[in-house]
Order: C-alpha cells, then sequence, then structure tokens
C-alpha cells in the first residue's frame, strides 16, 4: 500500500481521480435497523416502520430506510484502501459539499459503497481532502441511492 505524508499536498495530488475505487463490503438494511433508527431520531414515519400500510400506500410497495440512516452507515462499509496517510496527529471531520439522496433503499435489500478522491488543498488549518462517496442499492449500480462529498482535514 502506497504511503503519502500528510503535508506532502503535491504527492497526494496523485490520489485525485476520475474514477471510483472498488465496492466496499455490503451492508443488509433490516426493519430492525430502520425501526431503531427512527426511535433514535423521532422519525417515525410510517413509509419507514410500517410494512403493512407500506404495502398497500407506499409507491414502493415496502418500507424504506431514512436517507440519513442509509449516510450514517457509510463507516460500515469500509472499502479496501489503496493508499495511506501518515504524519498526521490528527483527522477531523470538516463537513460537506455535497448529499444527495438520489434513489431508495428498500429495507431488505442490502447496500454497498464506493469512493474516490475529489480533491486535495493545502489549508491554513492542514491538508484538505474531498471524498466523493456513492451508495448504491445492490443490484442496481446504474444509479446510486445517495451521493456524499466528505471533507475531512489532516493535522
Amino acid at each position: 500500500m502506497k504511503q503519502y505524508q500528510y503535508d506532502d499536498v503535491a504527492a497526494m495530488q496523485e490520489l485525485v481521480s476520475e474514477e471510483f475505487g472498488p465496492w466496499s463490503q455490503e451492508v443488509a438494511i433490516t426493519q430492525d435497523m430502520v425501526n431503531q433508527f427512527a426511535e433514535l431520531t423521532g422519525d417515525d414515519y410510517w413509509i419507514h416502520t410500517d410494512p403493512e400500510k407500506a404495502k398497500t400506500d407506499s409507491p414502493f410497495g415496502c418500507t424504506v430506510a431514512h436517507g440519513f440512516l442509509t449516510l450514517v452507515l457509510l463507516p460500515k462499509m469500509q472499502g479496501e484502501q489503496s493508499y495511506e496517510v501518515v504524519g498526521f496527529n490528527n483527522m477531523l471531520n470538516y463537513g460537506s459539499d455535497k448529499l444527495r439522496f438520489t434513489g431508495v433503499v428498500p429495507v431488505g435489500c442490502s447496500i454497498r459503497s464506493r469512493s474516490r478522491v475529489k480533491e486535495v488543498s493545502a489549508t491554513s488549518k492542514g491538508t484538505k481532502m474531498v471524498l466523493e462517496q456513492h451508495v448504491h442499492v445492490v443490484g442496481q449500480d446504474e444509479r446510486p441511492a445517495l451521493i456524499y462529498e466528505l471533507m475531512f482535514i489532516y493535522m
């Protein structure tokens, strides 16, 4: 695995690519998982939590995962890294530039993700990296269900 010194921005530019990396491991979306998320967040809208009503009243014919549940599962979908950033003391989540929920995630499906480094730049705080991540329902690889650009800073 190739290593990059966190403050060598010129070298880290090699990581920027239009190509996405390999697929992550799959994560199964269960009704229990959706119900726990609904309880935790207070978002118990029937399209997520009532399978019987969803069968008849939902345009999807089943319950679907919350968009934000899909987002927070990204760390669970770890893919194989082809590089390692070294030499930093802290890596901080700096926010996001883009978040789009572009498709539904039906309960009972599995999801997986893949990502690419979209940007590496120097800032006054350290080295900023923008990682574009796509989450797909397994078997629906042509269109992601979620698009997310995560920014973090190596310090």
